[in-house]
């Protein structure tokens, strides 16, 4: 019973990591566009 629980919180981690690293990227991605936005508003200027 011990295995089991120690898998499940083991998955749990896993999950709770892959969600921060979503956000994480989904943050950046969207850094990176609103920048590439931004240089090509102050090139066309």
């Amino acid at each position: 019973m011990k295995r089991a629980q120690t898998a499940i919180e083991y998955l749990l981690m896993l999950a709770a990591v892959l969600i921060l690293v979503a956000i994480v990227l989904n943050v950046v991605v969207d850094s990176m566009r609103t920048l590439t936005n931004y240089v090509e508003e102050s090139q066309k200027s």
